[in-house]
């Protein structure tokens, strides 16, 4: 684990654009109860991944479809929490960062890190709009 004064200003990158922490397993099974969209976050100290997945994340959120809510944990950091955010993810290797959507509770898109890494900030951002568009817009009646 890392100081945390160093992790200050990752977490503040997120929780700065709405992003609201979870560093309990409860906090994550609160958050997951909610109805409707989330985006949960799993951040990491990685500067090759995290470094572009932040940013992303925070331009993704200005989009005009959006999740409901957001969440984050860290990686490395706030064990318990991110074991049970993890443990939504069902079927997949854990991922440092990662991003998911999920609806009630359910997984409906993932993006790992291996995805992460090999792109930019802007791409990242645009795939993330586009799951946005895809499952979090509001269908008018």
């Amino acid at each position: 684990m890392y100081p945390e004064i160093m992790l200050i200003p990752m977490r503040e990158e997120l929780t700065r654009a709405g992003v609201k922490e979870a560093r309990t397993a409860a906090e994550v099974d609160t958050a997951l109860a909610q109805p409707g969209t989330t985006l949960l976050v799993v951040n990491s100290i990685c500067g090759c991944a995290a470094g572009k997945m932040r940013p992303a994340v925070r331009l993704a959120l200005q989009h005009a479809s959006r999740p409901d809510q957001a969440v984050t944990v860290f990686a490395g950091q706030d064990s318990e929490a991110t074991e049970r955010a993890r443990g939504y993810f069902a079927g997949n290797p854990p991922s440092s960062p990662a991003i998911a959507l999920l609806r009630d509770g359910k997984l409906i898109y993932l993006m790992q890190r291996s995805a992460i890494e090999s792109s930019t900030a802007p791409a990242i951002a645009q795939e993330l709009t586009r799951a946005f568009d895809v499952h979090c817009a509001t269908v008018a009646a």
